[in-house]
């Protein structure tokens, strides 16, 4: 990128909001997925809508990527600068606008820390379900752009059950506003359920309009251990069975239990193969009735041990060692590699099983932890890329965990996000004529392919203006 179109960048923001000095691009160059990284030409930080407009309209004229980035915690390489490409950071955009008890809606801006937005709905006895294991850091921005999910996904959903509206800047600098309070509103295309989950392709967001529902009355939290792996898995299929659905079913193996307690020291048995924490919220009486029938599966399964939180603090103690699951297991090794494998539920003790035997074919160390509930589990190698051979097995490995996985009508991700780091993988599971739909469409929305160039699908050169399909 030559220095007059970043003179232009640095005249749109100011200077106090433009970075290029080596030491930034570095910092900006990967997000939090291991092995991709690649330097941005700048650093941008736009301070309005206008500011945002005028760098996508630049984009357009000069041919540049703009990448839009919030706190960089993706797990698939979303916002990894590709080739001639800037970074659009967009965590200064924090503000929640309004939150609207009589709507029961919230106008956030795109920076907001998912965990600040929790607690100052709760303050007003509301509820904003999504909450992604990252929930401290990661913004409602990145959120909404990944379609993230999170420990009460089984129960209330992910990200796109709570966006309601979306002002965004588009690819070619137009402002784009779809969606408001109406409970029900179908007057034209649904372009909001078309830009939630597009990994920042097509638009930049600037604000969102959010659902929020009454907080629950109450809730109890369980902790199941067991000795088996299988156990775990059909006890999460005979709650389903049983028509409950907890708020939360989440399950780690023995390797990553271990990693937990030795990061977190609250207690957990390090000879367990498996445990799984479940939560149930509701009215009282309702929670009091579902915890005993969740405790009696669970014994029914074999479980070795059956613990219910006595206290806020313990439950939230619980919560928070499943929470750091990723960072327990990223200190066992230089490189960590975490995925996201979903299958239905009915699959979930095959595919268990099946990791934990392609881990000792390749002589790996996988840890498994996820949301059983949804069927979603984040097989994570702990291993070293200085090492080639075995990065070479881990990628084996990988390949052959995600075949098993569409063997058994799965996806090949759940919540993170396809970005860079799936893209073969998505070629692989979707028909061509659908992947054809999607270039096309960013094809329409984006034809100078400028707004997160790479990520999601490859597109071939354009040919008279339009992009020709490989």
């Amino acid at each position: 990128m030559n220095s007059k179109i970043l003179s232009k960048l640095r005249d749109i923001v100011g200077k106090d909001n433009f970075l290029d000095a080596e030491e930034d691009k570095l910092v900006y160059s990967y997000d939090g997925t291991p092995l991709l990284a690649h330097k941005p030409e700048a650093i941008v930080m736009p301070a309005g809508i206008d500011e945002i407009a005028a760098i996508m309209k630049l984009a357009n004229e000069e041919n540049f990527g703009v990448v839009p980035r919030g706190s960089g915690t993706g797990l698939s390489g979303g916002s990894v600068p590709t080739e001639n490409s800037i970074v659009v950071l967009m965590n200064r955009w924090n503000r929640i606008l309004e939150i609207d008890s009589d709507n029961l809606t919230a106008w956030v801006e795109p920076g907001v820390v998912t965990s600040k937005l929790h607690r100052e709905v709760e303050k007003l006895g509301l509820f904003y379900p999504p909450d992604p294991g990252s929930q401290d850091i990661c913004t409602i921005g990145g959120n909404v752009a990944e379609n993230a999910g999170g420990l009460r996904g089984l129960k209330y959903g992910v990200t796109k059950n709570y966006v309601m509206g979306i002002e965004m800047i588009s690819p070619q600098g137009e402002v784009i506003r779809n969606g408001g309070k109406n409970v029900k509103d179908v007057a034209g295309y649904n372009v909001r359920d078309l830009i939630v989950g597009s990994e920042g392709t097509l638009g930049i967001f600037t604000k969102m309009l959010l659902k929020l529902i009454p907080k629950p009355e109450a809730s109890k939290t369980l902790l199941a251990l067991y000795d088996r792996l299988g156990d775990a898995a059909e006890t999460v299929s005979e709650i389903i069975s049983n028509h409950i659905i907890p708020c939360t079913v989440e399950f780690l193996d023995n390797t990553t239990i271990k990693c937990v307690e030795q990061f977190t020291h609250i207690g957990l048995p390090e000879t367990a193969k498996a445990l799984l924490l479940l939560e149930v919220d509701g009215y009282r009486e309702v929670v009091a009735r579902e915890a005993e029938l969740v405790s009696r599966i669970c014994r029914k399964h074999h479980a070795s041990a059956v613990k219910m939180a006595t206290s806020e603090k313990e439950a939230l103690d619980l919560k928070t060692a499943r929470r750091s699951a990723f960072s327990a297991l990223a200190r066992v090794k230089p490189t960590t590699i975490l995925e996201d494998a979903t299958i239905p539920r009915s699959n979930l003790v095959i595919l268990v099983e099946k990791i934990e035997a392609i881990s000792k074919k390749y002589n790996l160390q996988i840890g498994n932890f996820g949301h059983a509930g949804d069927g979603n589990l984040h097989p994570t190698c702990l291993t070293d890329e200085r090492d080639n051979d075995e990065i070479k097995r881990v990628e084996k490995a990988f390949n052959e965990i995600y075949d098993e996985t569409l063997k058994l009508g799965g996806t090949i991700t759940g919540e993170h996000g396809v970005g860079l780091a799936k893209k073969g993988f998505l070629e692989k599971m979707i028909e061509i004529p659908t992947l054809d739909m999607m270039r096309k469409i960013k094809c329409a929305l984006d034809p100078n392919n400028v707004l997160n160039p790479g990520k999601i699908i490859s597109l071939a050169p354009k040919c008279e203006g339009k992009l020709q399909i490989s």
